[in-house]
């Protein structure tokens, strides 16, 4: 199925497979690719609206009977850190921040497997190699930045080199994106999820940033539930931005009437304007 917006990208929509957030339901994407001159234009405005990027492409949920996933964002200016996020800020202090252009090398894709098999062994990237893997941080039409944190004091002998966490981060208008992020598994007691998402606070702090965009919430979702504890949160529901406030509310919130048809989600897209400015004579 196909969808057109005049002088746009064109908009298709994914064949149902089953949701790996929610047992027993379908999902859908709204996706459309990102390329051309006008990819970093398109990846900002869309973000704004509830997509994410992999690698070209950006997709935002559009399931039939369901509308539990919300795009998710901190609101930097309003983020306080409770006493545990301190205590992790604190208990990974030893790490040292090293950001890069998006280059894949085999310590990342060895962090990167003992991930996987550890927290998402039956999920959809379970048999990604290491050339698919490297497909999934260097094929970026943006502005992206591959951002590591590491034990210098690490031996020689440790298999990742040192490296105990990564994200994969797009530098967008109005904020960070965290594309996506990976750790020691052997490492629970750091918290390091937790942190990388604190760090990447500190960051777009710094850099006069106001969000930090941290993917989708899924009320329901042991998986994904984890994100309504961060202060200064902010989900893109009904079409705009609003405080997370009382997230057991959202609860329930699957109706299938709830639901927009495709045609009708398409035409609330707000696009940028990426025509050339003419130049005054």
């Amino acid at each position: 199925m196909r969808h057109t917006l005049p002088l746009a990208p064109q908009f298709y929509v994914t064949a149902p497979q089953p949701c790996p957030y929610l047992e027993g339901r379908m999902e859908r994407k709204l996706f459309t690719a990102l390329q051309g001159d006008g990819a970093e234009q398109l990846n900002d405005a869309l973000s704004k609206q509830g997509f994410r990027r992999s690698q070209n492409v950006l997709y935002r949920p559009s399931c039939a009977e369901c509308s539990a996933c919300l795009s998710a964002r901190i609101a930097v200016d309003r983020f306080r850190p409770s006493k545990s996020q301190r205590r992790v800020r604190r208990r990974n202090a030893y790490l040292e921040r090293r950001a890069s252009a998006p280059w894949a090398t085999e310590e990342q894709y060895a962090l990167f497997r003992d991930y996987l098999d550890s927290r998402h062994a039956t999920g959809g990237m379970a048999d990604m190699d290491l050339f698919e893997f490297a497909a999934m941080i260097e094929e970026t039409p943006v502005r992206s930045r591959l951002i590591e944190y590491t034990d210098l004091s690490a031996s020689r002998d440790d298999p990742h080199g040192g490296l105990e966490a990564v994200c994969l981060t797009d530098v967008l208008d109005d904020g960070l994106s965290m594309v996506y992020s990976f750790f020691d598994p052997d490492l629970a007691a750091q918290s390091l999820g937790t942190y990388v998402i604190l760090d990447h606070v500190d960051l777009a702090r710094s850099m006069g940033l106001p969000y930090v965009y941290l993917g989708y919430w899924v009320p329901g979702s042991p998986k994904m539930g984890y994100k309504a504890r961060f202060s200064g949160l902010e989900i893109y529901h009904k079409g705009r931005w609003q405080r997370l406030e009382e997230p057991e509310r959202f609860e329930a919130d699957t109706h299938p009437l709830s639901v927009p048809p495709i045609a009708e989600q398409v035409a609330r897209i707000s696009l940028p304007d990426t025509r050339p400015t003419r130049r005054e004579e």
